[in-house]
């Protein structure tokens, strides 16, 4: 199963410009906007996307944040949790201190009261050892073929998404990427996604040309429609897209606004063969803290417990 049905989303309670992501987060911009109004925008944002994925029938879990401690970066909860169809249910090492306050067990009983876990991964003693892999932001994961894609971060240490792969028996593929100014990218889902039977890839970000057309041929040999951005695009966001299934199979490909915009007619015919395209307008959260639409959203693969 690639695609979700069921979403899991965290509320914002005190949504922020996060200083300690910005060492290696270059999407992130600081604003004039005063704390209160920041916050406003962010929650206004959240609800109008939460509600627009309910409104097409996609089952939208909202967990409420808690205000104290603050947690700017809590409405990404897709950096510190991930899940499978298999039953696992994996807790990632974090790079930001204040990100490591995100990791609730509230959130845990609840999805541990729903959904049927089988096995837990824990990963976050690397933290320990300033080894990080934050999740579906670090890696884009092909469900159906079981591979998992990776660019090298200071967020995203190549030792531990081989120990998720094997954990997972997934094949973990790592390369390198850069922006315009030749800066690491810090996470892999704003370069690419995967969905059933497409791929968007910037791959003029992959440097190495080996590297390059390795990721290429491989989504390719593996039954993907790659449809490549370029590096502005990709600063528009236009590579964290997530394609999401309502409960009756109909599939919608969520995005930002912004990266619906900077989308020519060929990409979103392209993209259209493979679902609805679901643009939301979340432009305060991607300009302050550099996530976007897909950093939005925990995808929870579990089987409910009253199925």
């Amino acid at each position: 199963m690639q695609c979700a049905s069921t979403i899991l989303m965290v509320r914002p309670a005190a949504f922020g410009y996060n200083i300690q992501t910005a060492a290696n987060n270059f999407f992130q911009n600081k604003t004039a906007l005063l704390p209160e109004e920041l916050q406003q925008k962010a929650v206004q944002e959240f609800d109008a996307m939460a509600e627009g994925l309910r409104n097409v029938g996609v089952d939208v879990v909202v967990i409420e944040d808690t205000p104290l401690p603050q947690k700017p970066d809590a409405i990404f909860p897709n950096n510190w949790f991930s899940t499978n169809a298999d039953g696992v249910l994996t807790i990632f090492p974090m790079f930001a201190h204040n990100r490591r306050l995100e990791k609730r067990d509230e959130i845990l009983k609840t999805l541990s009261n729903e959904f049927e876990i089988k096995t837990v991964y824990d990963f976050t003693e690397y933290e320990a050892d300033c080894m990080y892999l934050e999740g579906t932001g670090s890696m884009i994961i092909d469900h159906q073929n079981r591979f998992v894609y990776a660019c090298i971060s200071e967020r995203t240490h190549p030792a531990v998404v081989e120990k998720f792969s094997a954990a997972n028996d997934y094949k973990a593929i790592t390369f390198n990427a850069v922006d315009e100014e030749n800066r690491p990218i810090y996470h892999t889902n704003v370069l690419m996604c995967i969905g059933d039977g497409f791929a968007v890839l910037c791959p003029k970000a992959i440097s190495d040309d080996t590297e390059r057309i390795a990721v290429a041929q491989l989504l390719e040999t593996t039954g993907h429609e790659n449809i490549y951005i370029t590096h502005q695009q990709m600063k528009s966001f236009a590579g964290n897209m997530l394609q999401v299934k309502n409960k009756i199979g109909h599939s919608f490909i969520a995005m930002s606004q912004t990266a619906f915009l900077s989308l020519t007619d060929d990409q979103k015919e392209r993209l259209e063969k493979h679902g609805k395209l679901l643009p939301f307008d979340v432009s305060t959260i991607e300009n302050v803290n550099g996530g976007s639409v897909r950093c939005m959203m925990a995808e929870v693969f579990l089987q409910p417990k009253n199925s």
